[in-house]
């Protein structure tokens, strides 16, 4: 079940606010696990216990981190074997199910190469909904007990309703516990953070249903040929189009996630800033998925000794990183050149940097944006040959007779939407709210929300939704 489809829409979201309003605020966490169950259930019943057992390990961990690994403030013997084990633990959760087919798949083929003599079966697992996030984010909570940020809770139905809630379950932001543990003893659901809510999940709504699949059928169509018969023109309109679907695709789940949130009393960190508008790809990965950047940074980063080494130690930390990053993406070498390519600008970067380059400002975002743009081609691509043929049609490389033309994937509602997707990928909207009369602002926002929902509620009712694109992830 997704946020654009109509089950949800029109069944779970209704049920589930006018429940959690009526009931008393002392049964508001164990409704939000049990729904949240019947969220996750009725999308991936099959890996039902796999979130189970997530839960099951951090609580266990967290309870045993505060009980035998601390005293009187300071770390006992028996605290580090502790936390590595619910690292471990989610790590292994993490790896079963996500990379033992990619290791297994490569060692075979190494030793079909070798000649070996024997065969390494391949291993194939699917992939549960969410489980790049959620090991994620357990991992966060063991290493934050340990690390004394958090206290751990003893209520089970509280750890479970933040580890499940619904809006963040599948893609994000990734919420530390300390970001809501607050509001995980005592939330107060006000009419203007209800409303607010409201506003940001049907800017979401609309941002995905009307957007980002808009984009998708472009994208999809480009990527779907061969990159040999493409003319130059196509290729680029695939690259730009895939560009925009996957940040309004990804942000407009986020949108949702932080709105859903707040009409139940809780708030989300932001986990887009206008990523198209930076200024270097270190500023890029300040404003694009914020949550996994601080995640790397906090959990990995700095305890690989961050930039405290002098440049060669954080020219390979930075590195590390990035080649983290590609890999969480997917088991696929794809992702991981994607990493490396974002690892050598960052530590580009981290040499010289963009602040200081005797260019004009607009080169340098022109310089990020195409970075940013050709790494995505390699995201995109289902393989290198693939990746290197829209390069080259990119760059006229090896023009050839092509016979698929810019025309065959461009329309008037793409047009549209392109229009839109530039305005959008910029502050303009936050700059023209502030600027309306405070009297205008209620009516015009309850005429424009209400059409966006109805526009993407139709859409979505057609059967013209997808699923989120990071759902893969």
């Amino acid at each position: 079940m997704v946020f654009s489809d109509p089950l949800f829409l029109f069944g779970f979201l209704p049920a589930f606010f006018i429940l959690y309003y009526l009931i008393a605020d002392r049964f508001r966490n164990l409704f939000i696990a049990l729904m949240s169950l019947l969220f996750y259930a009725v999308g991936e019943m099959r890996f039902f216990w796999v979130l189970l057992l997530s839960i099951a390990i951090n609580y266990g961990f967290g309870l045993a981190i505060e009980r035998w690994g601390r005293r009187d403030g300071a770390h006992t013997a028996a605290a580090l074997p502790l936390v590595t084990g619910g690292v471990l633990g989610n790590l292994g959760i993490l790896v079963y199910f996500k990379y033992v087919g990619f290791f297994t798949g490569n060692v075979s083929a190494f030793v079909e190469m070798m000649g070996l003599g024997f065969v390494v079966p391949v291993v194939h697992h699917v992939l549960p909904l969410g489980v790049s996030f959620f090991t994620f984010q357990g991992i966060s909570y063991v290493v934050d007990v340990y690390r004394g940020d958090v206290r751990p809770t003893r209520s089970l139905v509280k750890f479970s309703a933040y580890k499940l809630l619904f809006p963040q379950l599948i893609a994000g932001p990734i919420v530390r516990y300390a970001e809501v543990s607050q509001d995980m003893t005592s939330r107060d659901i006000t009419p203007s953070l209800a409303m607010e809510g409201v506003e940001r999940f049907v800017t979401g709504l609309a941002k995905k249903v009307l957007l980002a699949d808009t984009f998708a059928l472009a994208a999809d169509g480009v990527f779907g040929a061969d990159p040999g018969t493409l003319s130059s023109s196509a290729a680029w309109l695939g690259a730009v189009c895939y560009a925009f679907q996957i940040y309004f695709d990804f942000s407009a789940y986020s949108d949702m996630a932080i709105g859903l949130g707040r009409m139940m009393g809780f708030h989300y960190p932001e986990n887009f800033h206008y990523p198209y508008s930076a200024t270097s790809v270190r500023d890029f990965w300040r404003r694009w998925h914020m949550t996994l950047t601080r995640w790397f940074r906090d959990y990995v980063y700095i305890p690989l000794g961050g930039n405290r080494h002098g440049s060669g130690r954080t020219y390979a930390n930075l590195f590390i990183i990035f080649l983290l990053t590609g890999f969480w993406h997917g088991a696929e070498w794809t992702f991981l050149a994607w990493g490396i390519w974002h690892g050598l600008f960052m530590v580009l970067e981290r040499r010289f940097d963009p602040d200081r380059w005797p260019v004009p400002a607009v080169l340098v975002r022109l310089y990020t944006l195409l970075v940013v743009l050709f790494g995505w081609v390699l995201f995109r691509s289902e393989s290198f040959g693939q990746a290197f043929g829209m390069v080259e049609r990119m760059l006229f490389i090896d023009r050839g007779s092509p016979t698929r033309w810019f025309t065959e994937f461009f329309d008037p509602v793409l047009a549209i939407a392109l229009v839109f997707g530039v305005v959008l990928s910029v502050p303009v909207y936050p700059w023209i709210k502030a600027r309306l009369h405070p009297r205008l602002r209620p009516v015009l926002g309850v005429v424009v929300l209400g059409a966006l929902f109805a526009l993407a509620a139709l859409k979505s009712g057609v059967g013209a939704y997808s699923p989120f694109l990071y759902f893969r992830f």
